[in-house]
């Protein structure tokens, strides 16, 4: 059974890199891909991702607020991974204000992403474990 994963990022040419970055991989597969925060919830939702792989400035960011974000994800039992291209306590405030497992480095993706993907899919399994 492979590693559920949904892609959230506003940009085209990320998504593509990612889809690329995931080919071939058996262990993982993408269940869908959302470009904006609005649809990663519904997405969420009706998808059921283990893993939501998060872009944290999508251009709809400033009008859903964080708490509706956080909670929907709670309540889903999906654990996210959000990326950004910045690394300053403000980012790292962000990803931790919606319950982000982790912040990735999307400059960093080639090598830091499936990794990461496997450890947020363990500790999803663990969640399911305990609850």
């Amino acid at each position: 059974m492979s590693i559920r994963v949904l892609l959230a990022d506003d940009a085209e040419i990320v998504r593509k890199a990612i889809r690329k970055l995931l080919k071939g991989n058996l262990e993982i597969s993408i269940v869908g891909e959302a470009v904006n925060i609005a649809e990663t919830l519904k997405l969420t939702s009706d998808r059921k991702p283990q893993v939501i792989l998060m872009d944290l400035h999508m251009s709809d960011g400033k009008n859903v607020t964080l708490l509706r974000v956080k909670s929907r994800f709670d309540s889903s039992g999906s654990l996210v991974l959000a990326m950004s291209i910045w690394n300053d306590n403000r980012t790292k405030a962000l990803a931790h204000s919606i319950g982000a497992v982790t912040l990735l480095d999307k400059t960093k993706l080639r090598t830091d992403l499936i990794p990461a993907i496997k450890q947020c899919a363990n500790g999803f399994l663990a969640q399911q474990i305990v609850s």
